[in-house]
């Protein structure tokens, strides 16, 4: 008899008491909404407790940035630069290359602030070691990319500064300004280069430099990086600068110095007088955007025949 008892129990328990699926999928479904909800009223709580208050300017400023995200303006993206700005309260030292003066005008307009006038730039590459001044001394096959060679070894040739031509500025650039010519060195576009900066950064040999575009476009610099001494720069590269110090004592502006047996042009002391560009040996130095040279038409003598 106990053990028939025993058995009709179990029955009646498993009929009665045992919840059925569609009894599970229900109080899983209603649990999880209780959770839901309590997990919402806790956050919306702490949400509040601890929130920061953000400065409305700062979606004010990130509206009138152009959004390119370039990091040319030394901020991590446009809204970086926005927040910078908004904190610091002041446009010095901020600039957007891509939006330009006009930016910088809106901006100033809305927070009530003074513009900071900075003269535009452009980069330039200082190299002047294309395939004819500078050539191989080995051949390199492997991956394209400079940053690659540069690591690996000096490059194709016996200049270990000078542009190694992979191109790896040109892939950097977000506004198609940088092309490789035919002898292997950038060419950067007037028109389109913003001087964001993304090919000096992606430069290994740090030959790329952004410099003011100067009045009328016009500018004077040295294509060159070499800092050997000695004639190993010149046996390198036809065009290297050899650090003889001839254009300094040529300029009148004290805008030429020497440091470590390379000659640079102070952009901001050099008035153009291209003095410099004649005094050099090897013609390291470039002139930009200049009108041709008159040449000095010498008096030609005619004897009468006899």
């Amino acid at each position: 008899m106990s053990t028939i008892y025993t058995a009709l129990s179990q029955c009646v328990i498993r009929n009665v008491g045992a919840p059925t699926v569609a009894d599970i999928i229900i109080y899983t479904a209603v649990s999880l909404c209780a959770i839901g909800i309590a997990s919402s009223v806790i956050l919306y709580f702490v949400a509040r407790k601890f929130r920061v208050e953000e400065d409305p300017r700062i979606d004010r400023v990130e509206e009138l940035l152009p959004g390119a995200n370039c990091g040319g303006c030394g901020q991590p993206g446009c809204r970086g630069l926005a927040e910078a700005i908004v904190k610091a309260n002041s446009l010095e030292g901020f600039t957007c290359p891509v939006g330009g003066a006009s930016t910088m005008s809106g901006i100033a307009t809305v927070l009530g602030l003074e513009i900071d006038t900075r003269l535009p730039r452009i980069a330039v590459a200082r190299c002047n070691g294309d395939a004819d001044r500078r050539p191989r001394s080995s051949h390199y096959d492997g991956y394209a990319s400079c940053a690659v060679v540069h690591a690996l070894y000096r490059g194709e040739t016996d200049c270990p500064f000078g542009c190694l031509g992979l191109g790896d500025c040109a892939r950097s650039c977000l506004f198609n300004a940088l092309d490789m010519s035919a002898g292997g060195l950038p060419v950067i576009s007037e028109e389109a280069c913003l001087a964001c900066g993304a090919c000096v950064q992606a430069c290994p040999r740090k030959i790329i430099e952004l410099r003011d575009k100067g009045p009328k476009s016009r500018r004077v610099f040295v294509g060159c990086m070499n800092r050997d001494r000695g004639a190993s720069p010149r046996k390198a590269c036809g065009a290297a600068c050899l650090g003889c110090g001839k254009c300094v004592k040529e300029c009148s502006f004290e805008a030429i110095v020497i440091e470590n047996n390379l000659a640079y042009i102070d952009p901001r002391k050099c008035k153009l007088c291209r003095k410099c560009v004649s005094s050099c040996p090897t013609g390291a130095i470039n002139e930009v955007n200049f009108p041709p040279r008159k040449v000095a038409l010498e008096t030609m003598k005619f004897e009468p025949e006899n």
